[in-house]
């Protein structure tokens, strides 16, 4: 049912100006010089010299008259024709009977001149104000406009326009500095947003970065941390609790509520996702991204108790599904997660959470399918990151256990001193490691399977501490000294497997030729990189095995065919440094922003349809070209990138000139000046610039089969059960490249999401120093840039943006149409709400003052 009027161009706000008089006259004039500060913004409201509302000390001179419009254009604003002048009072009847409210929205109407008309409504007055457009072209700025300017540190500052200058504006700051900018620099400022701010950002009355960016800063300030961007939910950390958004009695509030019909939520988010899924028999998901630090794993957990909350599964062995999956949590923090530049507690995989429901809407199952994890940061991390956390819980633990796994401090094992961060503040790894035994504990996992697999992660740390020299024959490698055969032979023992046969898999390779199999040695570099594969393999099949472990503890219903997936993964990233870990998350939140641009757009469309609108096609961003750049076969990156592992002699300089050569004519890509090896993408969040020095070594993680025929037949049958042989026919398969791995993955997430009706929460982290009530503009602009909430903006806006609910608009503008209305009928329709009666007491008065650029 249609129940709103659509616009092309925004409404100004039409409410009186606090401490304006409403005694009897209306005022035009065609240009403002002083803006009145008690008004309701945009500069509109000019005062007289004289006025005994003027501002101390100041004096306005008059301007001479001028013609509202355009010569030899009788404007229709008196019954009888002719030109208002500056200072003209008109009275209300006089008026009303010719405005053309065109003016307001239709600029090309009137060839350039056109005018911005506000009109207020006290029952007996009409104020109305027409600006000239002459002095600030199409951007509604003049002298008094309250506006925005972009600024280094605040990245946008407000002030006022003091002066004009032909297409300059002299403004003056809030902190006090003047400025001269450029008019097509600068963007008008609403002085009406509410105390709260905005619920939801599409209603905004100025859709720019500075009125985004201060909406979310209002609410912040008040500890109002959600917001609605149309149907997406913004979510900003605020490093404290905040108990009343958790509340029982909160879920019972949003359960069941129209969406919209409340403040924005979580809650409503899940509650929506959970009714679609109900009513329509189809899988929903919601996709909670952001950067390290923006509470992407609290949000997450938020949903999964409203789901349960929703879903009243009965409890089995004394927990519900969702406790089960809440308490799986700890043991995958503890594997997966690690410090990073941005966050101490930074998970370093995808995770898809799917809460399985049967007919009747309870809760049947649950499964955690996990993506992406950065296997390269078992071997390699730089200061201040650290390793995974187990690492360090590990070195930690009990002496038992110490003596037992062979440890020592974590600084001297390699894997963990390459970064100068060993410990992290206020985290006590002795506890970590007692608490991780103890959720394992409660998930099921038992204390053999317990044993063994921290047993596995003190061969990983032994692993790294292996080190080679040349040895006497060309292109060959020997263990360098007995330190590093201690470490050797603890691996080996710990894996328990033939400590001879591992140290000929490090050394030597196996080659298929037509004639046999023949045995080649390596040279130390190659050693390094195959021992740094087999620690990276071995990391990755324990991770694998445990999320495996939590699925069967928590119990899947294989019959469901309802579900809602929770998606938590990280979001773009770009740092001074970036490496192949980068180029892979970004490539992630490529495929996931086409994913979210394309249904954005379906939703806008759904919502004209449903509206009976008509529309033409909105252009949006397409990211295709930068998909097409990384992973197209052949020619792509990722192809490219595997082409040169596939040569030893390959170099990052040759795998760079390649890059160059290819991509030389690409919009997409360029080189940087004064490298060899760094190249930069245009990514749909901005220019990410990426050092391939390590590269080659980072994908060539290839699943040897020496290793895994080494670890097949390991006396200990958690770790053969790890290392399941594979057949020759499919050795060619595993021996992909981590980043044709990483893309297959990818796609199985992507088709995963496909299948499912998405909603949409974007996280946001509001400051670096991790403490309440820090707002940093720059910080939080340049997520909502990352995050794709500004395109989601303006795909929003590209059609109709600005949507009047008839209600509102007859209560707003029927002043200018008073005959529509008697006094008994205006007071029987407040009374009487009778939406079809709305609808035609708009178009009366659209038709009446012959507006352009909408639909009803």
């Amino acid at each position: 049912m249609r129940n709103r009027l659509w616009f092309a161009l925004p409404f100004p706000s039409t409410s009186l100006p606090p401490g304006r008089s409403a005694a009897g006259i209306a005022r035009l004039r065609t240009h403002a010089l002083q803006a009145d500060r008690t008004g309701p913004g945009h500069g509109c409201f000019p005062r007289r010299r004289g006025d005994r509302r003027a501002a101390q000390g100041r004096e306005t001179p008059l301007p001479p008259p001028v013609s509202v419009l355009r010569p030899g254009y009788s404007p229709p604003l008196l019954s009888g024709g002719g030109c208002f002048r500056f200072g003209d009072r008109v009275t209300h009847d006089k008026v009303v009977k010719g405005l053309v409210l065109e003016n307001l929205m239709h600029r090309s109407q009137l060839g350039g001149v056109s005018e911005f008309l506000h009109a207020l409504d006290d029952r007996s007055t009409l104020h109305v104000v027409v600006l000239s457009k002459y002095l600030a072209a199409t951007l509604k700025i003049v002298i008094g406009s309250h506006i925005w300017l972009e600024d280094k540190n605040l990245a946008w500052i407000d002030g006022e326009v003091f002066q004009i200058e032909g297409q300059n504006a002299h403004v003056r700051t809030t902190n006090g500095k003047t400025v001269i900018a450029s008019i097509s620099d600068i963007h008008p400022k609403d002085t009406e947003v509410p105390p709260e701010g905005i619920d939801d950002m599409t209603r905004l009355s100025y859709l720019h970065e500075p009125g985004v960016l201060n909406n979310l800063a209002i609410r912040y300030s008040k500890n109002i941390i959600y917001t609605y961007t149309g149907n997406i939910l913004i979510a900003i950390n605020p490093f404290q609790r905040l108990p009343h958004l958790a509340e029982p009695c909160t879920m019972d509030k949003y359960k069941g509520a129209n969406f919209g019909e409340l403040d924005p939520h979580v809650f409503a988010i899940a509650d929506v996702s959970y009714r679609q899924m109900m009513n329509e028999g189809k899988s929903n998901s919601i996709l909670v991204s952001g950067e390290s630090g923006a509470g992407k794993t609290e949000t997450t957990k938020m949903l999964m108790r409203y789901l349960a909350f929703l879903g009243g599964r009965s409890k089995t062995e004394g927990r519900t599904v969702e406790q089960q999956v809440l308490e799986s949590n700890p043991v995958l923090e503890a594997f997966g997660n690690a410090k990073t530049v941005r966050n101490n507690n930074s998970s370093r995989f995808g995770k898809f959470v799917e809460i399985q429901f049967d007919t009747s809407g309870k809760i049947s199952g649950a499964a955690i399918r996990t993506y992406l994890l950065e296997r390269s940061r078992v071997c390699q991390i730089n200061s201040p990151e650290r390793n995974y956390h187990c690492f360090y819980f590990l070195c930690a633990a009990p002496s038992e256990d110490i003596k037992r796994y062979k440890l020592a401090d974590p600084s001297s094992f390699h894997y963990l001193n390459q970064s100068t961060c060993i410990k992290l503040d206020g985290i006590n790894d002795a506890e970590e490691y007692l608490a991780t035994r103890s959720a394992m504990n409660t998930v099921g996992i038992t204390e053999e399977e317990q044993e063994a697999t921290f047993r596995v992660v003190a061969a990983v740390l032994h692993l790294g501490n292996i080190s080679f020299v040349k040895g006497r024959e060309v292109d060959s490698s020997v263990i360098k000294d007995e330190k590093a055969r201690f470490h050797l032979n603890a691996a080996a023992e710990l894996l328990m497997c033939d400590r001879g046969e591992l140290e000929n898999t490090l050394i030597k390779r196996k080659i298929n030729t037509p004639e046999g199999v023949i045995t080649t040695t390596v040279d130390p570099n190659s050693a390094t990189v195959s021992r740094d594969g087999l620690a990276k393999q071995i990391y990755s099949q324990l991770f694998d095995w445990l999320v495996n472990r939590l699925n069967a503890s928590i119990g899947q219903d294989a019959s469901s065919d309802r579900l809602i997936g929770v998606l938590d993964i990280y979001g773009f990233e770009s740092f001074k440094n970036n490496s192949f870990e980068q180029l892979c998350i970004n490539f992630t939140n490529e495929k996931l922003q086409q994913h979210f641009n394309q249904n954005v757009f379906k939703m806008e469309q759904e919502e004209y349809n449903r509206e009976q609108i008509d529309w033409s096609y909105i252009e949006f961003v397409d990211n295709q070209d930068v998909l097409d750049l990384i992973e197209k076969k052949p020619g792509g990156i990722i192809a490219l990138l595997d082409e040169a592992c596939m040569f030893p002699k390959c170099t990052h300089e040759s795998f760079s000139q390649k890059l160059y050569e290819k991509f030389r004519n690409s919009k997409r890509f360029s080189k940087p000046k004064l490298s060899r090896t760094a190249f930069t993408i245009q990514h749909y969040a901005g220019e990410v610039t990426y050092q391939s020095d390590h590269f080659l070594d980072k994908n060539r993680d290839y699943v040897v089969l020496e290793h895994q025929e080494l670890l097949n037949a390991s006396k200990c049958s958690f770790v053969s059960g790890l290392f399941p042989l594979v057949l020759e026919e499919n050795t060619k398969a595993s021996k992909s490249s981590i980043a044709t791995r990483f893309k297959s993955q990818l796609q199985e997430l992507m088709e995963t999401l496909s299948s499912t009706e998405p909603h949409y929460i974007r996280c946001i982290k509001p400051n670096n120093i991790l403490k309440p009530a820090a707002f940093e503009n720059i910080n939080v602009l340049q997520q909502l840039r990352c995050s794709g909430v500004l395109e989601a903006i303006r795909i929003s806006c590209a059609g109709y943006p600005t949507r009047k609910i008839f209600h509102d608009f007859l209560c707003r503008f029927r002043i200018l149409a008073p005959e529509v209305f008697s006094e008994r009928r205006e007071l029987s329709y407040i009374t009487n709400y009778v939406p079809n009666n709305e609808k035609v007491m708009c178009q009366k008065i659209l038709d009446k003052m012959g507006l352009h650029g909408y639909q009803v």
